[in-house]
């Protein structure tokens, strides 16, 4: 487990600050600092993510930028599964309006395809899957999901992506109606980050690690 941390320092396969700081708080208790993607050898580095599955996603970023810098490199792949849809947008959450996607386009794109749905079907939930790849092979693998409900209306200012309609199980308010400190204890990424946390506490062998947290 040690050699997957060797140098103390991690590789982001992404430049999102808002999940390398979720991510830093996790890996700072192990004395780990997260480096951006564009502040190393994978400055610029496009990962086509051809998987079927966020773990997949998460598993080909990693290992992109984990052989681009040589660098233990961490990933995360997320997004949005709603059951009235078959599970979509699901991988295809960030460019589920298609060509030139916004947030925006795809919140109006739900929106419409969920119109017609009653309340009572409306069932949906966040998913978040972390991935550590060390250049020696080691895979440390994480998944957190939030289950909830997507609303009629956007709501809030607080988030992004689908928060804006995303109800949480439990409240009465979307995920952009909360503050980051009342996300953060319950969101689908915080639970992931906890399931790599008590992972590597375990000190399970990585080939072998998988982890999950439901709310």
């Amino acid at each position: 487990m040690e050699k997957i941390f060797q140098s103390g320092r991690i590789a982001a396969a992404t430049d999102n600050r808002h999940k390398i700081t979720e991510i830093m708080s996790i890996m700072k208790s192990f004395g780990l600092d997260i480096i951006p993607k564009s502040e190393t050898a994978a400055a610029g580095l496009e990962v086509e993510e051809t998987g079927t599955t966020f773990e997949e996603n998460s598993r080909l970023k990693a290992e992109a930028v984990m052989r681009a810098t040589g660098m233990t490199a961490v990933a995360d792949d997320s997004g949005l599964v709603v059951d009235a849809l078959g599970g979509a947008p699901g991988v295809y959450s960030a460019r589920f309006s298609g060509e030139g996607a916004t947030d925006e386009k795809n919140n109006q794109k739900l929106l419409a395809l969920m119109e017609n749905v009653p309340d009572e079907n409306r069932q949906a939930k966040f998913v978040s899957v972390i991935t550590l790849a060390g250049p020696d092979g080691q895979i440390i693998t994480a998944r957190g999901e939030c289950p909830g409900r997507i609303g009629r209306t956007p709501e809030g200012d607080n988030g992004f992506g689908y928060d804006p309609l995303f109800i949480p199980d439990g409240y009465s308010v979307t995920y952009a109606q909360l503050s980051a400190e009342e996300k953060n204890k319950i969101s689908h990424r915080a639970k992931a980050l906890e399931a790599l946390r008590r992972r590597l506490l375990s000190g399970t062998h990585p080939a072998e690690a998988e982890d999950d947290i439901h709310c």
